[in-house]
């Protein structure tokens, strides 16, 4: 009966429209109140509190923080500036500085989002000249975008470190690791789909102009950049190119945890800013921490209403009986992991990954561990998953800021998505059955 109210409700209030964090909230309370009755409520306040209360997540306000100053320090821009000198000049050069610009500013911002944000603006137009169609262009961006919460650091990593240590220890560290294989797949996968999307669109734009009696003209090829422009390039860049680097070296060379990383990138992030490009100006500081804050609120407000979801998945045997029903449908591993993927292919159509991971990993852990695979495979392989679900409609974030971005309605961007799906749906595959995909680094570095 508990389920049943608890499922019940969340999902009735998501069809009327509810915030996510509302709608995880008040299924969790009214079935905490229908079995406790009202001196549940004491309980329910702490468990909130308690959820957000954790060390490990004070990364994610500080992270957040760091992606917000190193946009309005211009990196962004730099960022793309240094892939298009290298690599610009080639056939399919545009797409290319579109993949390998998303993967750096994902590994600065660690949010998907805000990656499209950042780089959609300059890249959108550019992918247009180079023959893409609008919607082509944008759906790219809504797709590379999305490695942001793939590769270190990455706030779903440590969401999904965070909950799953409630059942195994898996350290934000190695989760940091394993995420950066998986990730550049992702690139390799969004590369080779906008090769097939540019010839389509090339052909169809060539039609559509052939129709209309009027030229139509591809932006030429750029030139072979000399090596004083690619050294003025890069060294503007470095800066950017350093933060990975900063962070991920110094959590593993023992200089820092994971949560003091993300304060050392946003100090890192105002010297840059305000010495070295001298783009911030102290009057942008009150604008980045508010927003910061309006996005750390809302994540933390995810996160003490999931938690609360997750209580009561838990404590009423609801994860067991779901554990046991899906061991119960086939013996073959193969087959439950493709049921796994369908599953969170779907939650991640209609809900962020923070809810995601909270309402799921309390379920599905158990049954990875039944099947003997690792809990790091695991939580790359869910965290892909999701990722692809933010640029699947009908709730995929980066679709709605591409949209913003490039003027173009939500159905046109939903059919240009399609071959970037598929191609990083063939990478998730790889990726759940090819372990080592994942632990190769990891275990390379010794990291537990």
């Amino acid at each position: 009966m508990i389920a049943i109210i608890l499922f019940g409700v969340f999902f009735l209030l998501l069809f009327l429209r509810v915030p996510i964090a509302i709608a995880l909230g008040a299924a969790s309370i009214l079935s905490l109140i229908s079995t406790m009755g009202t001196s549940s409520l004491g309980l329910i306040s702490d468990i909130m509190y308690t959820s957000v209360a954790k060390f490990t997540l004070l990364s994610i306000p500080f992270f957040i923080i760091a992606g917000v100053i190193m946009d309005y320090a211009g990196i962004s821009k730099r960022l793309i500036n240094f892939a298009d000198t290298f690599v610009g000049h080639k056939k399919h050069g545009m797409a290319l500085v579109t993949v390998i610009t998303a993967l750096f500013f994902a590994a600065i911002s660690g949010s998907g989002p805000a990656t499209v944000a950042a780089i959609g603006g300059i890249l959108i137009p550019a992918l247009v000249k180079n023959g893409y169609k609008t919607e082509s262009a944008a759906a790219l961006l809504s797709g590379t975008g999305a490695t942001g919460i793939v590769i270190p650091p990455s706030i779903a990593l440590i969401v999904f470190a965070v909950v799953a240590g409630d059942s195994i220890s898996v350290s934000i560290g190695r989760m940091f690791i394993a995420g950066i294989i998986p990730g550049l797949l992702m690139g390799v996968g969004f590369y080779l789909a906008a090769i097939y999307v540019k010839k389509k669109d090339t052909k169809a734009l060539m039609q559509e102009a052939k129709k209309a009696g009027i030229d139509f003209e591809i932006a030429a090829t750029k030139e072979v950049a000399s090596p004083k422009e690619r050294w003025q390039a890069f060294t503007g860049a470095i800066w950017g190119i350093l933060v990975p680097v900063i962070i991920l070296g110094g959590i593993y060379g023992g200089v820092f945890t994971p949560t003091e990383s993300a304060v050392v990138a946003v100090f890192y992030g105002l010297f840059v800013g305000i010495f070295i490009h001298k783009e911030l100006k102290l009057k942008d500081i009150k604008r980045i921490l508010i927003d910061s804050g309006v996005q750390t609120a809302t994540v933390m407000l995810i996160v003490s209403s999931a938690s609360l979801f997750a209580y009561v998945i838990t404590t009423e045997g609801i994860a067991d009986l779901i554990s046991d029903a899906v061991l119960g449908l086939s013996e073959n591993r193969y087959i439950i992991l493709i049921l796994v993927n369908i599953i969170l292919l779907i939650a991640g159509m209609f809900m962020d990954a923070i809810s995601a991971y909270y309402i799921f990993v309390p379920i599905l852990l158990p049954i990875m561990i039944a099947l003997g695979v690792d809990p790091t495979v695991f939580g790359v392989f869910m965290t892909v998953n999701l990722a692809i679900g933010l640029f699947t409609p009908p709730v995929g974030v980066n679709l709605y800021v591409a949209c913003g971005i490039s003027n173009i309605s939500l159905n046109k961007i939903s059919k240009a998505i399609v071959p970037f799906v598929v191609a990083s749906i063939v990478v998730l595959i790889l990726i759940t059955y090819i372990p080592a995909i994942s632990t190769f680094l990891p275990n390379l570095l010794g990291v537990k």
